[in-house]
């Protein structure tokens, strides 16, 4: 396993669509571990393949319920919404307000291959969400109602 450098803001390859994984290998299963430790080492609930810059369909997420591995994630079902502050590992010292579903169920493969669905709710639905949108080089700040302050965030 090795930690991998995050992209930040700027990069093209945040901006780009990722294709979907055909065939999980060793290098896939690599990628999860490499993406798993550098969210784990930046102190992120969620990671990205593009912010890793492999336009693949992969994600990790741990919301402090234990490690997700998530490859060709889509989202089947959303109800309700909720309003919660972001930011991202890509765009570091930035916060602010997004509207996201309050529930969501999600449809991926695991690291074996395996079909699995999450339901997530609060700050796992935020997760879900935001990192489904790196897959299609979308970032939060582009879904933001309200940025927040620094003082603010440090006043909550």
């Amino acid at each position: 396993m090795a930690i991998r450098i995050i992209r930040e803001e700027g990069d093209e390859v945040l901006r780009k669509k990722s294709k979907e994984v055909d065939v999980i290998d060793d290098k896939i299963k690599t990628l999860l571990s490499d993406m798993a430790e550098t969210m784990y080492a930046a102190n992120g609930v969620g990671l990205a393949a593009p912010q890793v810059g492999i336009l693949k369909r992969v994600v990790v997420i741990d919301v402090g319920e234990g490690l997700m591995e998530l490859i060709n994630p889509v989202i089947v079902k959303q109800e309700g919404e909720q309003t919660e502050v972001e930011g991202c590992l890509s765009i570091p010292g930035v916060a602010g307000e997004v509207k996201r579903p309050a529930k969501v169920l999600v449809e991926a493969l695991n690291r074996d291959g395996e079909k699995i669905k999450v339901e997530g709710q609060g700050l796992l639905a935020v997760a879900l969400c935001h990192e489904i949108d790196h897959l299609d080089g979308i970032l939060f700040i582009d879904k933001v109602i309200r940025f927040i302050d620094r003082n603010e965030k440090d006043n909550e």
